[in-house]
């Protein structure tokens, strides 16, 4: 039959969604899937593709195929909101590492996403993101130092924005984000719960406020099989 790879992908996608299948089990080799539902390598490779391209398995060179997590969190494209905010709407337990707090001067390609130059002082906050037991997101933040409060390690493993927003006097008000799928850095296998993904997830973040002052460049690195960007969208 022409459509058993069909019936093979089905036949997975329902023991991963119902949990028989969970995440991180190897599945089992080309061969031994061929074996067990009667058919050919080509027709199991074709199965495993659309697995593979619907985000239901990872496909490692050398190793095998190994199953997603399906349930992702759900990551706001469109909304401004911190970290604290999201894992209290995902109700998971979560924990934020401060690798490193900062005031020094930027590195020219930092000074030039903020607008300003290499001798304008700002924050720097290195953070890791644990949610569930893992690390799953790196933050890298960059604040104009003249433009909020000073910041400690405290304030940074709770809420900068819970601390700055009652303090600031223009509110903040928009970002402008840039969504893009890279290589994995060194920084990220270190610092994050790794899975020998080849890629990670980078989301930069331009935040403004009130009077259109550019005062905050993030760089938010995710895990690619945690999370799902979801944004709503209305024509006209």
């Amino acid at each position: 039959m022409d459509n058993i790879y069909l019936t093979i992908y089905h036949d997975l996608v329902k023991q991963i969604e119902e949990g028989r299948l969970l995440p991180e089990t190897k599945l089992p080799s080309e061969n031994e899937l061929a074996k067990i539902y009667g058919t050919s390598r080509e027709t199991v490779r074709k199965a495993l593709h659309l697995l593979s391209q619907n985000g239901y398995i990872h496909k490692i060179k050398g190793k095998g195929s190994f199953v997603l997590h399906v349930h992702k969190l759900d990551f706001p494209v469109s909304g401004l909101v911190s970290f604290k905010e999201l894992a209290r709407k995902m109700d998971k337990e979560s924990k934020t590492h401060v690798l490193s707090l900062d005031l020094t001067d930027p590195e020219p390609y930092v000074a030039r996403q903020l607008n300003t130059s290499t001798s304008e002082p700002i924050w720097k906050v290195v953070r890791v993101r644990e949610i569930g037991g893992e690390k799953i997101i790196l933050d890298k933040d960059h604040f104009l130092k003249h433009a909020i409060p000073p910041l400690t390690r405290e304030i940074c493993e709770d809420s900068i924005y819970e601390y700055l927003e009652p303090r600031l006097e223009n509110k903040i008000s928009f970002a402008k984000k840039v969504i893009t799928v890279e290589e994995p850095s060194a920084e990220d296998r270190r610092y994050l719960d790794w899975r020998d993904f080849p890629m990670i997830v980078v989301v930069r973040n331009y935040v403004y406020l009130d009077d259109n002052t550019l005062f905050q460049y993030t760089e938010s690195r995710h895990r690619p099989d945690k999370f799902r960007f979801v944004d709503f969208a209305r024509r006209h």
